[in-house]
């Protein structure tokens, strides 16, 4: 079984493009998904965060996201220390993963962040989706009512689209203009048979 990393920056994508492989049989491994059951399940995960941010963080079992979200993207040490405290309990859950789905042809895993934690060295091949940064920002602003500001400081927090398109196996562009199930489609076929 292969394990390939699905990555690309904010609003760039990837899990449109997850979800079209989903569809398509592959099992797919949603990093933030797992990181937000962990962060409200785990109690030495929950006890970390606690630590870091202060028992208020917490409301009724429940991560203040939002409140999060704003400590981090304007302080990357707490960033830094968060990833810390959630990746290993995230690497821990994606080896269940894979250990459940060893019989697959391949797995995906997608997150945001999977050259900024250097997660590339344990992948087989890497896919990176892109899209034009104006398109990005104005998806995040309809998707989760952020203003233009925020979705830049997020942005700015993960390594340029370039960047990951340069160090990538495969890229795929979610531009609008281009069709993406082809590209998907396409890419699935070579998966399967190499």
């Amino acid at each position: 079984m292969k394990k390939i990393g699905l990555t690309g920056g904010i609003g760039s994508g990837k899990s449109t493009v997850a979800e079209i492989f989903s569809r398509l049989g592959v099992p797919v491994f949603n990093s933030d998904n797992a990181a937000r059951q962990l962060q409200e399940e785990n109690e030495e995960l929950i006890n970390g965060i606690i630590k870091l941010f202060g028992s208020e963080i917490y409301a009724e079992k429940k991560l203040n996201r939002t409140k999060v979200a704003e400590i981090v993207f304007a302080d990357k040490n707490k960033l830094n220390e968060l990833n810390k405290i959630v990746h290993p309990a995230v690497g821990k859950a994606f080896e269940k993963f894979c250990e459940e789905n060893k019989e697959s042809k391949y797995i995906l895993k997608e997150a945001a962040i999977l050259f900024e934690i250097g997660d590339e060295k344990n992948l087989d091949k890497m896919i990176v989706v892109t899209a034009p940064d104006e398109l990005r920002i104005k998806r995040v602003m309809n998707r989760d009512g952020s203003t233009f500001e925020h979705v830049q400081k997020r942005i700015k927090n993960q390594i340029s689209q370039e960047e990951k398109a340069s160090k990538a196996d495969f890229t795929l562009v979610n531009d609008e203009i281009q069709l993406l199930l082809p590209q998907v489609l396409k890419l699935h076929e070579q998966l399967i048979k190499n």
